[in-house]
């Protein structure tokens, strides 16, 4: 075998449409592109999603989805962070002393991930119903 000899499958490869060379070649004139028109000119096409004027499909349809701009004033804390704390009460101040939670902070959730060792007083924080049952058996407490 040798490199000038490799050529690929018979039947893998057609030959380049040769357009423009005489009636009988079946793509002579104008070349299979019809009569006049946009699509028959050289150069001559549209940017995608364009349909004649009409509205496009993706203008047509509503929007979808939605970022809140609460999200970036809200956070979560689980439980394992809690224990860096000493015990006592804990509320949104202390949480941002500690560093916890950055300084726009609003709003904070307590979270059951991890364990807690130590009795904390939670004060004016959300806690889910799994983080509330290990606060309670920690001997903590949830105050609203």
């Amino acid at each position: 075998m040798y490199l000038n000899t490799i050529c690929p499958k018979t039947g893998s490869t057609y030959a380049k449409r040769r357009v423009g060379r005489g009636i009988a070649s079946g793509l002579g004139k104008t070349c299979g592109r019809g009569h006049k028109g946009q699509k028959s000119r050289n150069g001559g096409f549209h940017k995608i999603g364009f349909e004649g004027g009409q509205m496009p499909l993706q203008r047509r349809l509503p929007k979808r989805g939605f970022k809140s701009s609460l999200a970036s004033l809200s956070a979560e804390i689980n439980l394992n962070a809690l224990s860096i704390l000493p015990a006592g009460r804990v509320d949104i101040l202390i949480l941002k002393k500690a560093g916890l939670i950055g300084s726009s902070i609003k709003n904070v959730k307590i979270v059951n991930t991890g364990k807690i060792e130590k009795p904390f007083v939670i004060n004016g924080i959300k806690v889910t119903k799994g983080a509330m049952i290990a606060i309670n058996a920690a001997g903590g407490s949830v105050e609203v």
